[in-house]
Parts: structure tokens; sequence; C-alpha cells
């Protein structure tokens, strides 16, 4: 039986796909290997919208095919459709599948048998078959939801939107993922029944672009009402939504998560700056004032709330103004977190063409300062939460965890440890003490959720 290893890079959307490559290989009978060293065929799932994430996917290759020149690539994802020549013409790649194709993969892999001769220097065979088409010709949206990774043992993310319409000046996504498309309402709620009746009790849901689910569908769908079916029609304890796009954050979406307990109380908006000027340069749709009032909103109506953001920094002609004037807006404001993400310049984007490219020193040193402005603003949100009691889902204990705590995430996305060895998978209510640096540390208060958690 031949054995495969699907290695994933990139974002939740790239997981996403490669849970649902998984799925339909074991649907037609082969059998996950435990390691990449131990498969017959390795599906290479890569991301590109950094250039550091295609260095990422090159120098996994090279070490998969150095460590075992038997071993079948298949490379996939979004560097596949963007470059497909140039991985093909990379030492022990099989083929090389776009987004576009990757249906397909199942089929290839019935190509692939152990039992074929081993192959010769690749230097001198011919280069590897390439599948890739026109991504914005694709509707489907490939699903499963993603078990493994950070969390996911206990929280599943579940893709229901692909693509976007966007078109910011420095992202290569729309382009090696195609159009906003979205997955069916019933497929949906099918999804997070099975879910649910597995034992799953918090739910996350991703996208490329969230907020625009269900505007391809016919009829249309908002993605209020997909969030209104999803808490009547399954029994999913608590959902939890990925980065959604400012301008989708509505009053009424803040208010129905305000008046949901089941909704956590959570919004990842990237912001990438806060200057105007390089915000018009990006093209995004908004500008630093009409963000600043959707936090107001969100503080308003759900204080306690978890209020995160992407930050680009070093995108070209950014001045030290422009960079002052991000630092100002994300200090004055509540924010719990930041993503902060240096500039790479992507082929084919307008903001490749441009000829004003910040200095890479003077990148990583505003990067630096956004990072460490970052980590203040956690540590006060974290010192914000002392003393209350907070909802908690305990999770999955890694290997480099405290063996004598049990790691588990409150509603409002904070870390928490609990002194105690504890069972993944279960409510509990906390009391946050204090904080060690990194994490809150929570003392369960209620005698009988212990002895239900301990049953």
């Amino acid at each position: 039986m031949t054995t495969f290893y699907v290695e994933q890079f990139g974002c939740r959307a790239t997981q996403a796909d490669g849970a649902a490559i998984e799925r339909q290989l074991r649907e037609r009978g082969f059998a996950a290997a435990a390691q990449s060293s131990a498969a017959d065929v390795v599906v290479l799932n890569t991301c590109t919208v950094t250039a550091a994430a295609d260095t990422q996917a090159r120098d996994a290759i090279r070490k998969i095919h150095a460590a075992n020149p038997a071993t079948r690539i298949i490379v996939t994802g979004c560097y596949a459709q963007r470059a497909p020549e140039e991985l093909a013409a990379l030492p022990g790649v099989t083929y090389v599948v776009g987004n576009s194709h990757k249906p397909q993969i199942p089929s290839l892999l019935h190509s692939i048998s152990p039992s074929l001769p081993q192959r010769e220097d690749p230097l001198l065979l011919p280069t590897p078959p390439i599948l890739t088409g026109d991504i914005f010709a694709t509707t489907d949206v490939l699903v499963a939801p993603v078990l493994g990774g950070e969390g996911n043992h206990t929280r599943p993310t579940l893709k229901i939107q692909d693509g976007c319409n966007a078109r910011c000046s420095f992202c290569v996504i729309p382009f090696v993922r195609g159009k906003s498309r979205s997955l069916p309402v019933a497929t949906v709620l099918a999804e997070i029944r099975r879910l649910a009746a597995s034992g799953f009790r918090e739910i996350v849901l991703s996208g490329i672009s969230l907020g625009t689910y269900g505007r391809d569908l016919s009829p249309r769908v908002e993605f209020l009402d997909l969030l209104r079916r999803i808490l009547h029609e399954t029994a999913v304890e608590r959902l939890r939504i990925s980065s959604i796009e400012p301008l989708d954050v509505t009053q009424d979406l803040i208010e129905f998560f305000a008046a949901n307990d089941c909704l956590a109380p959570h919004f990842h908006m990237p912001l990438q700056s806060a200057s105007d000027r390089i915000l018009a340069a990006m093209h995004r749709w908004y500008r630093a004032e009409h963000y600043a009032r959707r936090i107001e909103i969100i503080r308003e109506v759900l204080p306690h709330a978890a209020i995160g953001a992407d930050v680009l920094t070093g995108f070209p002609g950014e001045s030290d103004d422009d960079h002052a004037a991000t630092l100002r807006f994300i200090d004055e404001r509540p924010f719990t977190y930041l993503h902060v993400f240096s500039y790479s310049s992507r082929p084919g984007t307008k903001a490749a063409a441009l000829t004003n490219h910040v200095p890479g020193h003077v990148i990583k040193r505003r990067a630096r300062e956004l990072r460490a402005l970052a980590d203040g603003k956690s540590a006060a949100f974290r010192q914000s939460q002392l003393g209350r009691l907070l909802r908690v889902l305990t999770l999955h204990r890694g290997a480099n965890d405290d063996p004598a705590h049990t790691p588990a995430l409150s509603e409002n996305y904070l870390s928490v440890m609990i002194p105690e060895v504890l069972p993944h998978n279960r409510w509990l209510t906390v009391r946050a003490t204090h904080s060690d640096g990194k994490h809150l540390i929570g003392l369960p208060q209620s005698v009988a959720e212990m002895a239900a958690i301990g049953a």
C-alpha cells in the first residue's frame, strides 16, 4: 500500500487545504505515514506570502530528497500556483500541482507506487509534470477541518471561504487562490454537526476573506446569517472566527456577538498601517479613522474582547512619519495582541514595481519596535484580567508544556495555565490570579466542575 505524508506550510487556509487532501487520500485507501522519511509520497503544501516562505519550501524539498531519494515529492499550494517551473526544476520533485488542480492529487498518487524502479539521477530526467490552470476559473472550496497543530487537537479550524476579490498592492494571494468563493451553507452546517458530534467544543471558522462569505452564493448569504444558522441549527458550544476585514466588522455583527455567549468575543482585524497615505498606496479600502471606530464599538459593547491585528511594516515609500503614525495609533488603542510582518516584495504585485523600497535594516528596526509595543499591549491586557472569572477550554498538552500544569484558552483568547493536571477539551471556570509574563495563571473555582472534569 502506498503511504503518504502531508507537510504543511503557511496560513490556516493552507493548513485546511492540507487537511482536505489528507482526508481525500485516506478515503481513496492510501495510508498516512507518521513522518516524511517513512512515506512513499510526500505532498508538500506550500505558502508564498513572503520570500521567506518560498525559501522554506525549497529547503524542505531539498532535505526530504536528500534524506530519501526514492521518495516521490508532490509540491502543491500557493507557491506551486505562482511559480511551478521554479519548483519543477528542483531535484526530487515528481509533480507540481497548482491550487487550481489540487483535487487531482489523489488520482496522481494512483500513478505512483513503491514498486516502481528507483529514480535515476534527477538532473538527467525531464522536467516533472506541471498541473496548473486558471485559478480564477476555480469554483470549489477544499474542505476538511484542521485537527492537528497548535491548539487544533482540541479546537479544529474549518475553512468555509477561499480566494479574495480585493487587490491589495502588496498581496499575491488573489493571484494564487483566485476569486472569493464560499462553501455552501448546508456543507458548513454538516461539517460543524459532525465535529460537534465527535466531541469538539470549540470550532474556529476561517477563510481568506471571511467577511465576504456567501456573496457568491445563489441566493446570496450574509456572513451574519450563516452565524445565526450555525448557532440555531447545530450543537456547537463555542464558535470563534479568525481574521476578518475591518469594514466587515459592522455594529450588527458586534452586537450579535455580545448577545450570544456561544460566540467567542475575539476580533482579529488586519490593520497593516495607520498611515492613510500608506493605506491608499496599499489599496486598502479603509482609513485609520474607520478602523478606530470599529475598535471603539467593540470596546463599548464587549469591554473584555480580544482585539488583534496584522501590521505590515516597510511597505515601499513608508517614511519614519508613517511608521510613527502606526506606532502612535496602536499605542493609543486597546489592542490585545499583534501579528507583525515585514514587507516582502512578491512577483506580479503592483508594489513590486515600485522603486522606493525601504532598506532592510530599517524594516527590521521598525518590526522590532512594533513587536516591543505588541508585547506591552499583551501584558497590559493580561493585567486587566487579573481577578476576573474566565471561562476556559482546557487544551491538549504539548510535548514542551509543563507537566504539572494544564494549558487552556479563554473566550477572549488569553493563554491560561492551570496548576493542576486535567484532561483536555473540558470547560472550566477559573479566576485569573497572576501572570507569569506569558500566560495567566488560573485557579479553578467550582468544586462541581472539578468533579465533572475528572469524571
